[in-house]
């Protein structure tokens, strides 16, 4: 047997127990790929090695309260990762949350070694993260914080929300269920007192938001379970070719129209999206690179482009303007 990757295996199982509160052998089996016959032997080696751990049949183990952890060693690579980690947060997170990562981060740091702090500290002024898009309102800078405590704790929120398409404010009662980032947005799944069901609400469009003293009413599922289908409502199936010479500054735009996956065809490059509808702005993005792109399928996509030129060149004759001569 391989001491030295039995003992690593034993020293990540022992971090791995620090990192929540019960934690059932069948997990730690599936997280290092071994038999549930050798975390039990991993187990009782920490025991041995005078780790306070508490169990109970059928629910798992945990590391007993109060218990003192000895500072935490970090690779080379993981100590590098902190930097990334901050920058991400620092534009992805709102004020508050971020504050109580760098804070967190900052005790971290605190237990690398002098040479990793140096690294760290070199390498943080060469990552940069370039985005100017507001993900949250700056008039509300704990939004996301306040929900995730909401979540924690499961007491219900009062938020005064914007509706995009009515362009108004209206206040809810909400029992939030989770968050998830999408298209560089974060959304909040939640049930809605006000609207008597389910609804999805844009952090960035909540005008401002206040934690009650009110306990969740219902018992909801897991966040996954009201989250929108991903793939089996995408039946419209759309292929474009496009010149090599455009399509590199393709790359990111696309996902945003369902791409799927791109094939060579020597000097161009067939790009192919599932998506619910055509009704998306497909065709007027398509429309920025048109001449130098094809449209394989399907005819709709033809029509709607057609379209909207024949719409643009009748806009242009209207509002041109007659020269002085």
């Amino acid at each position: 047997m391989d001491i030295k990757k039995r003992f690593d295996r034993i020293l990540s199982v022992f971090i791995h127990l620090q990192s929540k509160p019960i934690v059932t052998a069948q997990e730690l089996a599936e997280r290092f790929n071994v038999s549930l016959r050798t975390i039990y032997r991993d187990i009782r080696s920490l025991e041995q090695a005078g780790v306070p751990l508490y169990s109970e049949s059928g629910i798992g183990y945990s590391i007993v309260d109060g218990y003192k952890i000895p500072p935490t060693l970090f690779t080379q690579e993981e100590a590098l990762s902190f930097v990334a980690a901050e920058k991400i947060m620092n534009v992805y997170v709102d004020k508050e949350l971020g504050e109580h990562f760098s804070s967190a981060l900052f005790k971290m740091k605190s237990v690398l070694r002098s040479s990793q702090k140096k690294e760290v500290s070199h390498i943080s002024p060469s990552v940069l993260m370039r985005y100017d898009k507001n993900v949250f309102n700056k008039k509300v800078p704990s939004a996301l914080s306040t929900l995730f405590k909401s979540i924690s704790t499961k007491h219900q929120i009062i938020l005064e929300y914007k509706n995009n398409s009515e362009n108004s404010v209206s206040q809810r009662i909400v029992e939030p269920i989770g968050v998830f980032l999408e298209n560089n947005y974060w959304y909040l799944i939640a049930y809605c007192h006000l609207r008597d069901g389910y609804r999805q609400f844009r952090a960035d469009r909540i005008q401002s938001i206040k934690l009650l003293d009110i306990e969740f009413t219902l018992k909801h599922e897991n966040l996954e379970a009201y989250l929108p289908s991903k793939t089996n409502d995408k039946n419209v199936s759309v292929r474009i070719l496009v010149e090599k010479s455009i399509a590199s500054y393709l790359v990111w735009d696309r996902n945003y129209y369902g791409f799927v996956e791109e094939i060579n065809c020597g000097d161009k490059v067939e790009m192919r999206f599932m998506m619910n509808s055509l009704n998306n702005g497909f065709a007027r993005w398509y429309l920025m690179f048109a001449d130098k792109a094809d449209i394989i399928e399907p005819d709709e996509l033809h029509s709607q482009v057609l379209h909207l030129l024949e719409k643009s060149r009748t806009r242009i004759n209207e509002k041109k303007v007659p020269s002085n001569k």
